[in-house]
């Protein structure tokens, strides 16, 4: 069984000393600094130009992964006062001995949920298909007889959530330890507490993708073990329970994306707004106050109002599961995601299902998807071949030397294949749409 105490660890990367929430400086709370430090990173602001619903959008009014991530965070930091302060009235001595407040919850999910999406690649979830098919299906096979298995398998599917891990954590440039988050948010970050293989061994909710390369499964299990995750699986596998509060994140990222993606689709023309709104007051018909909806005459402030109302009600309803479950999630023992197990979950399908056929599958999401593709595949068939070259011959063409000015210099230090691989991923998952589509320009000869 974990414990709130361990969970709520104020460690950080390369401090030995033990950080108690007691001793905090009240106006520079640990957890509030790592979502400042989020906030001013460099990785963070890249998100303005990464597709949330449709890439290399020109539109102002759709959602890119920053104002998405940005909202979020507010979802996720109501979800953590509202759970906190019921933890805290259960668990009094984290208040009377440990010094936690409520609002300690709402700092760590909004941070945790202010990065959930920083490591994602150019152009959404393809771009992560895109640079999987190039190892899986493309010359990037040639690594295949050179990684372990485990090393392969973290490049065919390649994975967001462990990429961002590594964002967050990587030393780099003289900065030990990456952003040096609070090993609290790290955990409420890690969705999926588990390395590449075994794929998906049980049905469970954290086996459903990884959540940390190979480059980082150390760091990544001193992480788990201070703050007291319980290990899963086979003995020799990699696998935690998640920590309690990644619960909370997912929920967050789950009703932003199903609400406010509905919404761009709307005002994109994609779905129908009439028809849409209905769908909008199903999920909030208990809740919604009908005399002040039917007083808005114009349609787009009846869509915010629901939206808002929509909001709402997920939130509660998340919050409540959270606490009806906390036992089963301390124990490991709680399965699914917590809105898989809402009674709002087929209101929920059916909005999800209309932004799939109408948004997600439409003609401008799928025709800049398969740009993207081919995008993404040449940019990591040259930048491999590059530090390829560079690594195992004695002489380096000039083209080669020209593309490894993409790089920072640790790329020319002696390093495995996975290594040197793993960067050329790295490189490529940190470009914006923009950076993608304009260095893929270059290479093709267009100044």
């Amino acid at each position: 069984m974990m414990q709130w105490e361990q969970l709520l660890s104020l460690k950080k990367q390369g401090v030995t000393n033990k950080r108690l929430r007691i001793e905090e400086d009240p106006t520079r709370l640990g957890f509030e600094v790592d979502y400042d430090r989020i906030i001013f990173s460099q990785a963070f602001r890249s998100l303005q130009d990464k597709t949330q619903v449709i890439p290399l959008s020109q539109t102002s009014f759709v959602h890119t992964r920053l104002t998405h991530s940005l909202e979020v965070s507010v979802v996720g930091r109501s979800l953590g006062r509202t759970v906190g302060k019921a933890i805290l009235e259960k668990h009094p001595q984290l208040e009377s001995i440990h010094g936690y407040h409520f609002n300690d919850f709402g700092a760590i999910v909004a941070a945790a949920s202010l990065a959930h999406d920083i490591g994602n690649p150019p152009f959404g979830h393809s771009g992560e298909k895109a640079i999987g098919d190039y190892f899986s299906n493309g010359r990037g096979k040639r690594f295949k007889a050179l990684l372990s298995d485990k090393e392969y398998q973290d490049l065919v599917d390649f994975e967001g959530n462990a990429n961002g891990f590594k964002i967050l954590t990587q030393s780099k440039n003289g900065l030990d330890g990456g952003l040096r988050l609070t090993y609290a948010t790290l955990g409420a970050f890690m969705k999926y507490p588990k390395e590449s293989l075994p794929k998906k061994p049980t049905a469970h909710i954290a086996d459903k993708k990884f959540g940390v390369f190979q480059s980082e499964v150390s760091f990544f299990e001193q992480v788990a073990q201070e703050i007291g995750l319980t290990k899963r699986g086979e003995k020799e596998d990699l696998s935690y329970n998640r920590h309690p509060l990644a619960y909370l994140v997912e929920a967050a990222d789950d009703i932003c994306y199903t609400i406010i993606d509905f919404e761009d689709g709307i005002n994109l023309g994609l779905i129908e707004e009439e028809f849409a709104l209905e769908y909008l007051i199903a999920l909030v018909k208990h809740t919604i106050d009908t005399t002040k909806y039917h007083k808005l005459s114009d349609s787009k402030d009846r869509l915010t109002y629901l939206r808002s109302m929509a909001i709402g009600v997920l939130i509660q309803e998340a919050a409540q599961l959270f606490l009806a479950n906390e036992e089963a999630i301390l124990a490991g023992t709680f399965t699914g995601s917590l809105l898989d197990n809402s009674k709002y979950k087929a209101q929920i399908n059916d909005i999800i299902k209309i932004s799939v056929t109408n948004v997600y599958q439409s003609q401008e999401v799928i025709e800049k998807e398969i740009a993207g593709y081919k995008i993404l595949s040449e940019l990591l068939d040259t930048f491999t071949t590059a530090v390829e070259n560079y690594h195992t011959s004695g002489e380096l063409r000039h083209y080669d030397a020209l593309i490894l000015t993409h790089f920072d210099a640790s790329i020319k230090q002696p390093q495995s294949v996975y290594q040197y691989v793993m960067a050329c991923c790295s490189l490529v998952s940190r470009l914006t749409d923009g950076n993608a589509l304009q260095i893929f320009q270059k290479i093709n000869g267009k100044i």
